[in-house]
């Protein structure tokens, strides 16, 4: 059998219809798969909050057990916990140290993962509870007893970010 060129031509390439076929399915697929990146992108942004919320209180329980073993200077009407989340970073004069060498207990300050304004420093983006505030209404004061991510927003959980 032989052929012409006429069927040639006619089997070179696709048509309109099978394009527009192509392009609909790719696009149906594409809508199905944005909701599980954005799933998986707040997955990422939970678990990043869970280390950064974990580093920042350990980071005060050790500076409040230096205090209590005398190993940082306090006054007699402080607290014992750090006076702002940045001295964990910026370090504190070692008094059992010979030369006052200072003790770190951050290497930075981890950003909320959640914060939106990349004008805020990375201290800034987290609200902060004083020894005196009770739990369930949080007011910043003369230290840093716990942080806690500022917003609204609800986790995976059910559980509020706030509340973590």
């Amino acid at each position: 059998m032989r052929r012409t060129r006429h069927t040639l031509r006619r089997w070179r390439g696709f048509t309109l219809i099978e394009l527009l076929v192509t392009v609909v399915i790719l696009s149906v697929l594409a809508l199905a798969a944005m909701p599980l990146a954005e799933l998986s992108v707040r997955r990422v942004k939970e678990s990043e909050l869970r280390s950064a919320l974990r580093q920042i209180r350990e980071g005060i329980d050790t500076y409040k057990n230096d205090v209590d073993d005398g190993r940082i200077a306090r006054k007699a009407n402080e607290t014992g916990y750090p006076p702002t989340l940045e001295s964990l970073a910026s370090g504190v004069p070692d008094e059992k140290s010979p030369n006052k060498q200072k003790i770190y207990f951050l290497r930075r300050i981890p950003r909320n993962p959640f914060a939106d304004d990349p004008k805020l420093s990375d201290a800034a983006t987290w609200g902060k509870r004083s020894y005196a505030s009770a739990p369930d209404e949080p007011k910043a004061g003369d230290d840093v007893f716990d942080v806690y991510p500022l917003g609204d927003e609800v986790g995976l959980n059910g559980v509020p970010y706030r509340d973590w």
